[in-house]
């Protein structure tokens, strides 16, 4: 029954988490708001924050879990991908952690540990802790800032991936569209706030023709771009009459084009089984759509809880437990890398 100590620094949340086996003791996680006045993450800033941030946010982490730091038996990693800068401090933090302790390693890919979150079960909540899991094979629609992946898993670390974005991903066109409407950082939550109010039905975009599985969505921006332009030269005053609406109306676009495709490589690869993950999971349509798609089809549906959406440590420690179970261990002299 090892204990693990995780710690995630890809980006701009400095997490640390303890699991027991597959259960969830604690989850700390540092948000870092001195990126909202730039409007997007500043890579040096936040390496400066995770600096600052890990030993308190670790030392939380144990203490909420209420072990001594003696009966951690391995150290889980965020490797990457991720900002170089930033996942230097976690790396490095959790190597001297590890050596302090005699302790191994486990490294974890960030974008597998965002599909296998759903097996997390969480002791903190009565409901979490005997909670069910996927059952492989299923397909799992990873979206996020960064990245979107169609991906077919056929155990925890054999992941085949069936489709992903050619260009821009689905959190990165979402974000675009908000800035371009001025709408602050980040963009993803406020435009889901905003739809709820406004008509998906108001306004159309035109979605890209993407042989297979594969997605594109500058196309999307490019779209929306223009039509904004045009209106606001009949009317400058459009965006702000017309917010919620144009809310809803890209949300509909962006989301509704992740489920057709979705749906499509679920049906071909005859799967009952389907998740999301990643940031953009926390997004309202995209959960309802899947819900839908689930229920049309008979499908087992599994949405994450919220807290699991965005980068967490919870999620690189039930990464690196199953990597404790295979005795797949990291050598200290491992760097991390920013791409896949």
């Amino acid at each position: 029954m090892p204990y693990i100590l995780a710690i995630e620094s890809s980006c701009d949340d400095t997490s640390a988490a303890i699991l027991n086996n597959d259960h969830l003791l604690s989850n700390v996680i540092a948000s870092q708001k001195v990126h909202e006045q730039y409007g997007g993450v500043v890579p040096e800033l936040a390496s400066r924050a995770h600096q600052q941030n890990i030993v308190p946010v670790v030392d939380a982490a144990i203490r909420n879990a209420g072990i001594d730091k003696s009966q951690i038996d391995a150290v889980a990693f965020t490797r990457g991908p991720g900002l170089l800068g930033s996942l230097l401090v976690g790396v490095s933090f959790a190597k001297s952690f590890a050596q302090a302790l005699d302790v191994p390693l486990i490294e974890v890919n960030h974008l597998q540990a965002h599909v296998l979150s759903h097996f997390i079960k969480d002791c903190r909540t009565v409901d979490e802790s005997n909670k069910a899991t996927p059952e492989f094979p299923f397909l799992c629609l990873l979206v996020s800032g960064g990245h979107t992946q169609i991906i077919l898993l056929h155990s925890h670390f054999e992941m085949e991936i069936l489709g992903q974005t050619i260009d821009d991903a689905a959190g990165e066109a979402i974000d675009k569209a908000a800035k371009i409407m001025d709408l602050g950082y980040p963009g993803g939550p406020i435009i889901d706030r905003l739809a709820k109010e406004g008509n998906p039905d108001a306004f159309t975009f035109a979605t890209p023709h993407i042989p297979g599985y594969d997605y594109s969505f500058s196309g999307i921006k490019t779209s929306f771009l223009y039509f904004l332009r045009d209106r606001l030269e009949e009317d400058p005053d459009f965006i702000n009459k017309n917010k919620a609406d144009l809310c809803a109306s890209i949300q509909k676009c962006i989301m509704g084009f992740l489920l057709k495709k979705f749906e499509k490589a679920a049906l071909n690869n005859r799967v009952r089984q389907v998740a999301i993950a990643g940031g953009v999971s926390a997004n309202s349509y995209l959960r309802d759509g899947i819900q839908r798609i689930g229920e049309k089809h008979h499908w087992k549906t599994f949405i994450p809880t919220l807290q699991f959406c965005t980068d967490n440590a919870a999620m690189v420690g039930i990464a690196g437990y199953f990597k404790y179970l295979l005795n797949d261990f990291a050598d200290i002299s491992l760097p991390p890398y920013t791409r896949s």
